[in-house]
């Protein structure tokens, strides 16, 4: 009997939610998957059952064998209450598919990734949902490591699980790792420790990343204070998002409180990774890009970094950067974009806003590790004994930037949103219009629309491809008034569409 296809309308409590799929159509994004699975406080409906998650896994193993790949796949769970169980929904559509599962069990992103080269797996399938709140769940995908799926394979995969066209296969198999964190402890710190006696506190919004990075930072020399490392999957300090105020100010709190020289703080899979300095000022991670590319450009001189279009402008005109010969490539926001750019580029590293940062040989493997950038960071302090994070980035160019900034809108809306005010801002320019009070110089469209004003103030606004919301990032190199100015502009423009909401946090 054929496994049943996937419906996007069921209800809870009642025997349809029981007995057949449920995988609603949003929740296949540009490069991972995230649905509401559902919370007991909530009277928001479930986007996903668990035998949507077998439909999943069942579509998974499909793709893979349309594409030819051997049918090895590994996978891993966050912490949350449930990723257990979607797991293994997960491990039983794969298996169902004719794959053999390497299970690593509890474990962060980066380890599910790091684990495709340790045991020689072509595919991975994480379970996890990052920093969104609890309720909310996700599978990261991948089959040519060290990249991750992109909109074609997204693409692919939706239409085969929601068209329930499934290739059952014989063979499928299970095999349970237990021993893969030792291993990746073994080759974060495999370069030796550090030669600089580092305080840091390790903050962890009580995400999966308090079971192992406390103990990765103490491997590589550092005197670690752990600050909401306790695992609590419904996060009830803060959301574990380095890009979120709330999580960077109880942060430098902790860095204040403890004399510490700096602040790390980790999301709710591992992936990414936050800073604050020994003051307790939270050093935006585009920042913390433009001096890791200063650091390895004085290694690799001639060196090209990609970052994404939410990213400062300094990559550009930082003159320490200009006179190494250093090129960047500015590209589309995004884990899995960004990743496969920097492959294909050969470049040293990629830098998003986000956090998510990617390092090539010989810094790391190609793939987003919060751990592989906090090291990154300590070893960059530790070749400048003399120096604190604060002043490396006091030694940057000033400029004035915003932190992300996300109004809700609704998944089936946002892009049409984005092309409205991209079309909007584009008439404008025609037109001769002004943008806070300037000319506007460019515009930007490789993802949503970066619009820079003619004396290099900038603003982003864009589609969050993971979430119900829009992105809005702004900058300015002259001074706070001009960037509060774009942001206001852009607000307008976009308080033209009803449909976009309140924001998360503004400035």
């Amino acid at each position: 009997m054929p496994f049943p296809r996937p419906r996007a309308d069921l209800l809870p409590n009642t025997a349809a939610f029981e007995t057949l799929p449920l995988v609603r159509p949003t929740g296949f994004r540009e490069y991972d998957a995230r649905w509401w699975f559902g919370h007991p406080a909530s009277a928001v409906p479930p986007e996903l059952n668990l035998m949507g998650v077998q439909a999943l896994g069942l579509g998974l193993g499909t793709l893979l064998h349309e594409r030819g790949v051997a049918p090895q796949i590994v996978t891993g769970h966050d912490f949350r209450s449930y990723s257990s169980a979607i797991k293994l929904a997960l491990t039983q559509g794969l298996m169902a598919a004719g794959v053999t599962v390497h299970d690593i069990g509890l474990a962060l992103s980066p380890m599910a990734y790091f684990a495709q080269f340790a045991l020689d797996v072509p595919a991975v399938a994480m379970v996890t949902a990052s920093h969104n709140d609890n309720g909310w769940t996700g599978v990261k995908m991948g089959c040519d490591r060290p990249v991750t799926f992109g909109p074609e394979e997204m693409a692919r995969l939706r239409d085969i699980v929601l068209s329930g066209d499934f290739r059952m296969a014989p063979g499928g198999g299970y095999r349970f790792v237990d021993d893969l964190f030792p291993a990746y402890l073994a080759d974060l710190v495999s370069a030796g420790p550090l030669t600089r006696r580092l305080k840091v506190v390790c903050a962890c919004g009580n995400g999966t990343a308090g079971a192992f990075a406390p103990a990765v930072l103490e491997a590589i020399g550092a005197e670690v204070i752990p600050f909401d490392c306790g695992l609590d999957h419904s996060f009830p300090n803060y959301n574990p998002n380095p890009e979120d105020m709330e999580m960077l100010h109880a942060m430098a709190a902790k860095v204040r409180e403890t004399g510490a020289d700096l602040g790390l703080g980790f999301d709710g899979d591992g992936d990414r990774c936050g800073v604050v300095d020994a003051a307790g000022r939270e050093i935006f991670a585009d920042k913390i890009g433009v001096m890791l590319a200063r650091d390895l450009s004085a290694l690799h001189p001639g060196a090209s970094f990609v970052v994404d279009v939410k990213s400062t402008g300094l990559y550009l005109t930082d003159p320490v950067l200009a006179a190494r010969g250093v090129t960047t490539d500015y590209f589309k926001t995004g884990h899995s974009y960004i990743k496969r750019r920097v492959r294909d580029l050969g470049a040293l590293a990629g830098f998003e806003k986000s956090g998510h940062f990617f390092f090539n040989a010989p810094v790391g493997r190609g793939y987003d590790d919060g751990l592989v950038t906090a090291i990154a960071i300590l070893r960059m302090l530790d070749r400048a004994p003399e120096a604190s994070i604060a002043d490396l980035y006091d030694a940057l160019p000033l400029t004035f930037g915003t932190p992300t900034m996300s109004p809700h809108c609704a998944d089936e809306v946002k892009y049409d949103v984005v092309e409205k005010v991209t079309a909007r801002l584009s008439a404008m320019k025609a037109d001769g219009a002004l943008l806070a009070g300037r000319p506007i110089d460019s515009l930007v469209t490789v993802n949503g629309v970066r619009v820079t004003a003619d004396d290099g103030t900038w603003g982003l606004v864009r589609a969050s491809s993971n979430k119900p919301e829009l992105v809005v990032v702004a900058e300015s190199p002259v001074s706070s008034e001009r960037l509060h100015a774009m942001f206001r502009a852009l607000d307008a423009v976009l308080r033209e569409n009803p449909e976009v909401g309140a924001y998360n946090q503004t400035i």
